[in-house]
């Protein structure tokens, strides 16, 4: 079957549409509203942990939802779709009408319910996409799938810099560009939504009684922690940390491209020694990455380029192989999926939340300011978070993983 026919090209650019709203967003955004409203980090750390405490409820709801919909999915995933375009333009392109912290938790939590909606319907759509597949489907789906999240967020991470060459008001460029995609986006995957596919729902009981399925997101959680970690620190370590004002977009660039380069090839490593052996590579290359990391100062800005590419190809492992190995258990276990991947929506955005309200109010009580001149002590508590602590968290989830038996197909 040609790869045409298969439609696998509308699913990369509806992932690349999905992954724009999301890790560039806890990139971005919270430094928009501080350099543009003067919120303080901290408070701006808190109301993204509370937004994700509401997803705790939310997440497994649109699990829920998500099978309810499955004879309307096309309709709803629409709809979402234009939720999700109208609070970007209110997130950046819109002057706060009430206090910005306060808008700026609006038209997130609207953004973020719209996001989470989606990627549940898409990855739940995935389990069954990939059994017509054939051998092999859901790590080839995933290389297809993920190539394009990291498109989409090399996409977004990199479009506010390069648009302030020409703009006085780059993000409202950027939201208005993401509008006009989620919506094409949409019309693409519009025949994707099969509602004809197997009947039946499996519950959150059936998926958490599974011993492998707690574990797998166990290990999502843990695994992801040191992604959300160095997002929500990147763009301070490189200004700070490297003194390189102004390199934040083509490192940024150059470490999300790494990963997007590097996914299909994940998948072929897969496919010769199997999708566990081949992560648990990826989790060794980024514990090396980092570990490197945490020696560089003011100046060692080429040195962390080669960072960039290295925990940039281990973040595509991370984004590939992960999400194939848990659609192939819930193949097994709960087919239709919606209410598995509201669970892994849920544990995979609760990483972001957490690094935001735990590290943004440390590196504020450590004196550190951004954009400014910061003592020793604080740059040293930055190089603390961004580095080691990653390592850390890898360790841990390399335990997690090779106690984990696995199953290839």
């Amino acid at each position: 079957m040609r790869i045409g026919a298969q439609r696998l090209p509308a699913w990369s650019l509806f992932a690349a549409m999905l992954a724009a709203a999301g890790l560039p967003i806890y990139i971005h955004a919270p430094k928009f509203y501080v350099d543009e409203y003067g919120v303080s980090l901290a408070a701006l750390g808190i109301v993204l942990f509370g937004l994700r405490l509401f997803d705790f409820v939310q997440d497994p709801a649109l699990g829920w939802l998500s099978e309810k919909l499955r004879a309307r999915r096309s309709l709803a995933v629409a709809g979402g779709a234009a939720v999700m375009a109208l609070a970007m333009l209110g997130l950046f392109a819109v002057t706060p009408p009430i206090a910005p912290l306060i808008w700026f938790a609006l038209t997130l939590t609207a953004l973020f319910s719209a996001f989470s909606f989606l990627t549940i319907c898409f990855y739940a759509e995935g389990v069954a996409k990939a059994g017509e597949l054939g051998d092999g489907g859901h790590v080839r789906l995933a290389a297809w799938r993920e190539t394009g999240a990291l498109l989409g967020v090399c996409l977004a991470a990199v479009a506010p810099t390069v648009l302030v060459v020409g703009s006085d008001s780059p993000f409202a460029l950027f939201a208005a560009g993401f509008a006009g995609v989620a919506l094409i986006a949409a019309y693409g995957m519009r025949r994707e939504w099969g509602a004809d596919r197997a009947e039946g729902a499996t519950g959150f009981r059936e998926i958490l009684g599974d011993s492998i399925a707690r574990r797998l997101l166990l290990l999502a959680l843990v695994n992801a922690t040191p992604v959300a970690v160095t997002s929500t620190l990147f763009l301070f370590f490189v200004e700070s940390r490297l003194a390189a004002p102004g390199w934040e977009g083509p490192l940024l660039l150059l470490f999300f491209l790494a990963a997007a380069a590097s996914a299909p090839l994940w998948g072929r490593v897969a496919a010769a020694i199997g999708a566990k052996n081949a992560l648990l590579g990826g989790m060794v290359l980024s514990i090396a990455a980092f570990g490197f990391a945490a020696t560089l100062g003011a100046g060692d800005t080429a040195a962390f380029a080669v960072i960039c590419l290295a925990s940039g190809a281990a973040l595509g492992a991370d984004m590939t192989l992960l999400p194939a190995i848990f659609a192939t258990r819930m193949a097994r276990i709960a087919p239709n999926a919606g209410q598995a991947f509201g669970l892994w929506a849920f544990v995979s955005k609760f990483t972001l939340a957490f690094a935001a309200v735990t590290l943004l109010p440390l590196l504020d009580a450590s004196g550190f300011s951004a954009g400014q001149d910061n003592t020793p002590d604080a740059l040293a508590t930055l190089t603390i978070l961004y580095a080691l602590v990653p390592c850390a968290l890898k360790l841990i989830a390399i335990a997690l993983l090779a106690a984990t038996p696995l199953k290839e197909s």
